[in-house]
C-alpha cells in the first residue's frame, strides 16, 4: 500500500491523496507533441490509487496501446490551500520529489479527438510512480531543479524546473482557486520534452541531485 516517505524511508506523516498534474508546463514538450499553448494552467486529476512506489517495479498495462513516459518535480502539499496566496502556497509545500505520469499516448490521442476527458489514459492503477520526498526546508531553489531520466543508460528526457512556463508557487496559487488543496495530496508541475513509449524490461534511472538516483524496472501487468 501505497504511503508517502522522505529520504530516510520513513512516512511523512500525511495521509495519501488525490494527485493533481499540470499538462503543458514546458514549451519544449508542447512543440514535440504539436500542442497549443494553454492561457491558463491546465489541469487534470489522478486518484490515490494511481500512486505507487517509483522505487518498485512500474507496471504498465498491457494490450492498451503504447504506455509513455513523462517524468516530473512532484509537490507534496503540507497544508490545505483555497485561494491562496503566493505566500500562503509556498508555506504549504511539505516536500519535493519526482514522479513519472504514465500515459497511455495511442488511448489519450482517441479521447482528444473524440472530445472525451483523458481519465482512462491517466488515471489508472500504478499510473503515478513517485519517489521519496526531500522536506521542503532542504530545497533552497525549488525553481533551479534539475531532473533527467534515463532508460537503458540513454538520456531520455532532462529538464529544469526554470524551464518552466508557470512556476511552482504560481501554480499551487491558480490550482487553490480552482479546487482545495488538502494535505497529502500531490502537484505534478509539468514534463519537458522527451516522452515515449515504455517497453517491458527497460531499464529507469530517474535523477535529481543532490537528492535522487533511482533505478527501477518496468514489468507488463
Amino acid at each position: 500500500m501505497y504511503q508517502h516517505h522522505n529520504l530516510q524511508g520513513q512516512p511523512f506523516g500525511l495521509p495519501t491523496g488525490k494527485v493533481v498534474c499540470v499538462g503543458r508546463n514546458y514549451l519544449d514538450h508542447i512543440q514535440e507533441l504539436n500542442n497549443a499553448v494553454p492561457g491558463e494552467p491546465l489541469l487534470f486529476l489522478k486518484p490515490a490509487t494511481a500512486l505507487c512506489h517509483v522505487a518498485e517495479p512500474v507496471v504498465i498495462p498491457t494490450n492498451r496501446g503504447a504506455c509513455h513516459n513523462e517524468l516530473e518535480v512532484a509537490v507534496l502539499i503540507g497544508q490545505p490551500l483555497c485561494h491562496a496566496s503566493e505566500e500562503e502556497a509556498g508555506a504549504a509545500i511539505a516536500g519535493v520529489g519526482l514522479a513519472l505520469d504514465l500515459t497511455l499516448r495511442d488511448l489519450q490521442d482517441q479521447l482528444k479527438k473524440d472530445g472525451h476527458p483523458w481519465e482512462r489514459a491517466k488515471a489508472f492503477d500504478n499510473a503515478c510512480p513517485v519517489s521519496a520526498f526531500v522536506s521542503a526546508q532542504d530545497v533552497k531553489q525549488l525553481q533551479d531543479l534539475a531532473f533527467t531520466l534515463r532508460i537503458n543508460g540513454e538520456t531520455r528526457q532532462q529538464g529544469n524546473t526554470k524551464m518552466m512556463m508557470r512556476d511552482t508557487v504560481s501554480l499551487l496559487v491558480a490550482i487553490s482557486e480552482v479546487f482545495t488543496l488538502q494535505p497529502g495530496d500531490i502537484v505534478l508541475t509539468g514534463t519537458p520534452k522527451g516522452v515515449g513509449p515504455l517497453q517491458s524490461g527497460d531499464k529507469l534511472t530517474l535523477s535529481m541531485a543532490p537528492w535522487f538516483d533511482i533505478q527501477t524496472t518496468v514489468v507488463e501487468a
